[in-house]
């Protein structure tokens, strides 16, 4: 390869770089200016730095500003981390400036963190400068007198800063309110109590400290409504006195089934007693016939026993007779 040909690709690599740069000035050299009028000390190729290693140099720069602007000194390498850990850092930096204006302690340490742990720093700022009332469902509760109550509230609450990293959210606040609510309810003697002082089941459940290990500091929980739902202790009696009848029934049932079984077993002993008297009656003729053949009996014996069995008979006759005259009567 000849000088002239070097000199060419020489040529055509600084033609090339010069364009690249020139472009890279064009598109940041206002953001440089910006930067600089704002007393934002940055290097220009840091710009140029930022776009290789892909962090937007306008979000950085930008963030910077602001932060300048606002007092607090933060730096670029700082907002870069945060930036390519997955962080958002406008959000940081304005929850920072909310809460420098608002003389909540809150460093730049833990601002990321929290925004890097998934929850909305400059919300819970925000939150707590402005409490947040959270109504809670509706809680029912049963007292001791059997009476059922449907208990609303409202709590209010602010974010604790120093909890946001691992600690509970709304859902355990309400929980552990619900939870107050029905221990409260169910501890008094009757409705009538929480009708008259509904402000006794706040108290008790403020006492109970239920926003330890959360991120949230309650301040206020307000018993909005309660209203009277079913009687539980006359539903639990009506059902135990169905119960109760269900099982005498049953057992009428059983000692009824008994009667008629032994009602059964005396008709058949009858019959079989019956069998049995007949038989014996059988038994008679053949006996008389023995008799007469060994002498035992003699003719006018036997006459004498036809004549008794006949006048029998006919006493039975009048006596059915008259039975039957005087039912008609």
């Amino acid at each position: 390869m000849d000088s002239g040909t070097l000199l060419l690709v020489a040529t055509i690599i600084m033609v090339i770089f010069i364009l690249i740069f020139g472009l890279m000035f064009i598109r940041y050299i206002g953001l440089w200016i910006s930067a600089k009028l704002s007393n934002v000390h940055i290097n220009f190729f840091q710009l140029i730095f930022m776009q290789l290693r892909r962090v937007p140099p306008t979000v950085i720069v930008n963030a910077m500003i602001t932060a300048t602007k606002a007092g607090l000194d933060l730096t670029r390498n700082d907002l870069e981390a945060h930036y390519l850990a997955g962080g958002r850092v406008n959000a940081v930096v304005n929850a920072l400036i909310s809460a420098d204006k608002a003389n909540i302690p809150l460093t730049f340490k833990e601002a990321t963190a929290i925004d890097l742990a998934g929850r909305d720093v400059l919300q819970a700022v925000q939150m707590s400068v402005n409490p947040k009332v959270i109504t809670c469902p509706p809680v029912t509760a049963v007292a001791k007198d059997g009476i059922q109550l449907v208990a609303k509230a409202r709590v209010t609450v602010r974010a604790n800063i120093r909890q946001l990293v691992g600690g509970a959210g709304e859902e355990t606040i309400l929980a552990r309110v619900g939870e107050g609510i029905v221990t409260s309810i169910g501890s008094s003697n009757s409705h009538k109590e929480v009708m008259e002082n509904p402000d006794s089941i706040s108290k008790l459940v403020l006492n109970k400290g239920l926003d330890a290990g959360t991120a949230y500091e309650i301040l206020s929980i307000d018993i909005a409504d309660v209203d009277i739902g079913k009687n539980i202790g006359a539903e639990l009696q009506i059902d135990q006195a169905n119960a109760d009848k269900n099982i005498a029934q049953a057992k009428a049932e059983e000692r009824r089934a008994m009667a008629v079984a032994y009602e059964q077993e005396m008709k058949a002993k009858a019959q079989e007693a019956k069998a049995k008297v007949i038989l014996a009656e059988a038994e008679i003729p053949l006996a008389i016939a023995e008799a007469f053949r060994s002498g035992n009996l003699g003719l006018m014996d036997y006459y004498k026993l036809e004549n008794v069995k006949a006048d029998t008979k006919m006493r039975d006759s009048i006596a059915d007779d008259n039975k039957g005259s005087t039912n008609k009567e």
